[in-house]
C-alpha cells in the first residue's frame, strides 16, 4: 500500500474505505472484508451514526489496531468546547479504541475554533495523531491556518474526475496540507464520466477498469481516495490500481475532464449550509 506522508511525519495510507450511508451489521461486515481485502485506512464519521459498527467490523477482521489508520470526523453541532470532548469521548467508546489515527472537523459551520482547539489538546495529549478538516474552501483553510497553532494534516473534499479542486490543490500543497478526496467515483451521481473516450481509451490500454483510471488519476496526483463499496468484488477492483503509471499525457487528458462543478455542492453553497443544520 502506498503512503503519504502527513505535515507532522505520520505516514497514511494513500487509499481508504469509506463508510457514508452504510449502516448496522452491513457496515461491520463491509469494514471486515474491506480489511481483509488489505484496506488499512477506515473512515467513517458521527454524522455517519456508523461508529459503533465499524468499531465491531475493525475487531472482527483480526487485524492488529496498530496496522490501521482509522479516521473520524466531529460532527458541527458538537463544536461547543464541553460537546466536543463528549463527543471525542464516546466516538473513542464505540469504534473500540483508546486513540485515533485522524480525526476530523466535519464542516466549517458552528463554532470551529472551539471545536479544533479541543482537537489541538487531544493531539497535545497523544490521543490523536494527526488533526484535519473536510470541506474547508480556499478562504475557509486560510483562516483557520492563521488563527490557530497546528496546520491540518489533511483537507478531506469533495474530489473526482469532474471536479479536481485544482486551485484548492494547490493552495493545500502551499501550506502542506494533504488533499484527500471523498466520493473519487462521483457517488453514483455522475456515471457517465466512465464513459468518457478518454478514460474508456487508457482503461483499455491498461486492461483496468475506467474506475480504476480514475482512483489512480487522484493518487497520482498526490490525493488520497477513500472509496465506498459494500460489494467484495469492487473493494478489490477499488483496491488493485497501484501496478499501473499513467504518462504525463495521459494525466492532461484526464484533467480536461474537469468541469470545475461539485456533484455534491460546497460548503459556500447555503443551500449545502441548510442541508447539514437539517441533518441529525
Amino acid at each position: 500500500m502506498q503512503t503519504i506522508k502527513l505535515n507532522n511525519g505520520v505516514e497514511m495510507p494513500m487509499l481508504g474505505f469509506g463508510t457514508f450511508l452504510i449502516g448496522g451489521e452491513e457496515c461491520a461486515k463491509a469494514v471486515e472484508n474491506a480489511i481483509k481485502a488489505g484496506y488499512r485506512l477506515i473512515d467513517t464519521a458521527q454524522g455517519y451514526g456508523n461508529e459503533e459498527f465499524v468499531g465491531q467490523g475493525i475487531k472482527h477482521s483480526g487485524v492488529d489496531r496498530k496496522e490501521l489508520f482509522i479516521t473520524t470526523k466531529l460532527w458541527f453541532k458538537n463544536y461547543e468546547t464541553e460537546d466536543c470532548k463528549k463527543a471525542l469521548d464516546e466516538s473513542f467508546k464505540k469504534l473500540g479504541v483508546d486513540y485515533l489515527d485522524l480525526i476530523i472537523l466535519h464542516w466549517p459551520f458552528g463554532n470551529t475554533y472551539s471545536a479544533y482547539r479541543v482537537l489541538e489538546k487531544y493531539y497535545g495529549q497523544g490521543k490523536i495523531r494527526a488533526i484535519g478538516v473536510s470541506n474547508y474552501m480556499p478562504s475557509q483553510l486560510v483562516d483557520l491556518i492563521n488563527f490557530n497553532k497546528v496546520v491540518p494534516a489533511v483537507n478531506q473534499v469533495e474530489t473526482n474526475l469532474l471536479c479536481q479542486q485544482k486551485e484548492l490543490h494547490e493552495l493545500m500543497k502551499k501550506y502542506n496540507v494533504t488533499h484527500q478526496a471523498y466520493s473519487p467515483l462521483g457517488q453514483g451521481k455522475a456515471n457517465e464520466m466512465f464513459e468518457n473516450p478518454i478514460i474508456v481509451e487508457i482503461a483499455k490500454k491498461y486492461n483496468k477498469t475506467a474506475r480504476q483510471v480514475a482512483l489512480r488519476f487522484l493518487t497520482q496526483s498526490g490525493v488520497g481516495v477513500i472509496p465506498k463499496t459494500t460489494n467484495v468484488e469492487r473493494m478489490k477492483e477499488n483496491f488493485n490500481i497501484f501496478d499501473f503509471e499513467l504518462t504525463n499525457d495521459e494525466i492532461e487528458k484526464l484533467k480536461s475532464m474537469d468541469t470545475n462543478t461539485p456533484l455534491i455542492g460546497s460548503s459556500q453553497d447555503y443551500k449545502i449550509a441548510e442541508m447539514c443544520v437539517n441533518w441529525g
